[in-house]
């Protein structure tokens, strides 16, 4: 066993734990171990210390990682001690309807296990003293080791930072991807964003990619509305000043946008996209909400305008191909993922991060080990 200082979820409405647990250094025939070298600090770790998802406690929270692999089990042969890799929280079984699919991100295994935060074979890995610890989806990147199931130990090039390179492991993939993969936005479209956060900026630069001709960015926040307009927006939207549906009919000739990305995660939110699109536009619901939140539409007006208002689940994303595709983007200076960092931690200041994220401040903190 080696030792693992970690960042420990003790209950909702708690601060987190600084401990020091134990960790195997002998990964199972399917796993490896990875020495954390970042950790994005992600909204939906916010939800599960708030209260708003059930999450078990004493558990290890993070989700958005990458470092170094320490070592590999028997039976893994495309990673070795010394790789760098990108954490990816939707480890793949690569049997199940899903994985054959294409679609790793809808595992069955992964939604039994992981998404319950333990491993393939139903148990955590991590101890403190005689009890066990969970480690949040499986990757539990508030720690400085993890032990993951090698599908979601992502390898990429080692000349990428590994502080950029950790938001790949989330924010990033989950905003490109819902562009891209989900709903994938053509050339020449209108795309609104509401919301303009880490998840929301990696929609805006998905949208530029892809070509669109206008993207409109929506928040209450004229710091980040401003960060929008950095990241590629055309146009935006104070939508505590203004009607944001209306503004938006305004900027598109009356007709709504193509496609319009909520990437807060409120109900309110989420109707104001779905109604901002034009007849045969797509809404896609990217944030994620607090448990039991609900929404309500009119079925007659999506059927009668065929409007379609669909969910994108972590972009999407086949991570073995995206992450190392993502990296490549931004080592070719075609994405930006520097000015997403605005704060660097070390473990201790994990609470003062989330703080911060309460208040709306920055874009991405990134605790360094």
């Amino acid at each position: 066993m080696i030792p693992v200082k970690a960042a420990v979820f003790v209950g909702p409405q708690e601060e987190l734990e600084i401990r020091e647990l134990q960790i195997s250094s002998t990964p199972g025939s399917q796993e490896v171990l990875v020495k954390l070298a970042a950790s994005g600090v992600c909204h939906s770790d916010l939800h599960a210390l708030d209260g708003e998802w059930d999450t078990p406690a004493p558990l290890v929270l993070g989700h958005e990682g990458a470092g170094v692999v320490q070592a590999v089990g028997s039976e893994v042969s495309d990673l070795e001690p010394g790789d760098h890799v990108i954490l990816s929280w939707t480890p793949s079984c690569g049997r199940c309807e899903f994985c054959v699919a294409g679609r790793p991100v809808l595992c069955q295994l992964a939604n039994e296990t992981a998404y319950q935060h333990v491993y393939f074979d139903g148990k955590p890995r991590l101890r403190d003293g005689e009890e066990d610890v969970k480690s949040f989806l499986a990757v539990g990147s508030f720690g400085e080791y993890a032990m993951v199931p090698a599908s979601a130990a992502v390898k990429i090039r080692k000349d990428a930072p590994l502080a950029q390179a950790s938001l790949v492991g989330c924010a990033v993939t989950t905003g490109i991807g819902a562009v891209v993969n989900t709903a994938q936005v053509e050339a020449g479209s209108t795309v609104l964003v509401v919301g303009c956060g880490g998840v929301g900026l990696n929609v805006v630069q998905g949208a530029r990619l892809a070509g669109a001709r206008q993207i409109i960015v929506a928040d209450v926040s004229e710091e980040k509305l401003e960060l929008g307009r950095t990241f590629g927006a055309t146009h935006t939207i104070n939508s505590r000043e203004v009607d944001l549906v209306e503004t938006v009919r305004q900027l598109t000739g009356g007709r709504g946008v193509d496609y319009a990305f909520e990437a807060i995660g409120l109900p309110f939110t989420i109707e104001a996209c779905y109604e901002a699109i034009r007849r045969g536009g797509t809404a896609v619901v990217v944030g994620q909400v607090a448990d039991g939140v609900k929404i309500s539409i009119d079925p007659f007006v999506m059927s009668d305008q065929e409007k379609r208002l669909i969910g994108s689940n972590y972009g999407s994303s086949r991570q073995s191909i995206d992450f190392p595709k993502i990296i490549d983007l931004y080592m070719e200076g075609k994405i930006d993922l520097d000015s997403m960092v605005t704060d660097r931690i070390g473990l201790e200041g994990v609470n003062d991060a989330f703080a911060r994220m309460r208040k709306g401040q920055g874009i991405r903190t990134v605790i360094e080990y």
